[in-house]
């Protein structure tokens, strides 16, 4: 983890409530696709924690929804302005354990860490299938940049409006050789009972600290109770409990 002071370069609404914000600053302790940042803003007690979507050796790229005034203050700032984050959060996505044809599967403001982590997989010598599920096609984002990584990208919307209507488990017609998915839980335990191969499950839950000190996102696993900031947010699919 590291405390770093951060630029922010571009903040622009590129879906439904949803805004991509690039900075520049150390990126040095991101190592791995599925690690989140902890954002502190003037005004608000607590830090925002936002998953990295992607990052260089001096940028770093969010993607972010706005649902509360925390994000909100976020939405109408201007580059220029900086940022206090605390970066190299969580352990991230093992990509070694992938196989040839690995399924990225994510849910709204799940999608974002699936991006970095696809980017790498392809970069691996891998093919993976990315499976988006938004609620409208006003939600939805990023396909063209998936799509211009080498992913092949099937998108489904609640209503219809765009792709396969219906959930992301309607759009999965392979199985593939590895999951990696993040998103809402009731999403996470559906997809639990319908893939049958090993994977990656990136859980969302409310923090305090965001580095394991106040244990406020503790969840059991059969290995006992796990920090979803610290020893998560991505647990092994064999590990959780439902």
């Amino acid at each position: 983890m590291k405390q770093s002071i951060f630029k922010i370069s571009e903040n622009v609404k590129i879906a439904n409530d949803v805004y991509c914000m690039v900075l520049i600053g150390d990126t040095t302790a991101i190592t791995k696709p599925g690690q989140f940042v902890n954002i502190a803003l003037n005004g608000f007690y607590l830090r925002r924690p936002i998953s990295v979507c992607d990052w260089s050796e001096e940028s770093l790229t969010i993607l972010y929804k706005v649902v509360g005034e925390g994000t909100k203050a976020m939405s109408v700032m201007e580059p220029g302005e900086t940022l206090d984050i605390l970066t190299g959060l969580g352990n991230g996505y093992n990509i070694e354990t992938s196989g040839q044809n690995p399924l990225l599967v994510g849910g709204g403001v799940g999608v974002p860490p699936l991006y970095g982590l696809a980017k790498r997989l392809i970069a691996n010598g891998t093919n993976p299938h990315v499976i988006m599920g938004f609620n409208s096609k006003e939600d939805v984002f990023y396909v063209e940049e998936f799509e211009r990584l080498g992913a092949t990208v099937t998108v489904a919307t609640v209503d219809g409006t765009m792709g396969i209507k219906g959930f992301v488990t309607d759009a999965i017609d392979n199985q593939g050789s590895y999951l990696y998915t993040c998103g809402p839980e009731p999403m996470l335990h559906a997809l639990y009972e319908k893939v049958s191969c090993d994977g990656q499950f990136s859980f969302e839950e409310r923090m305090g600290c965001g580095f394991g000190a106040c244990m406020g996102c503790s969840c059991e696993t059969i290995y006992g109770s796990k920090r979803i900031c610290k020893e998560g947010p991505v647990l092994e699919k064999g590990e959780i409990l439902w």
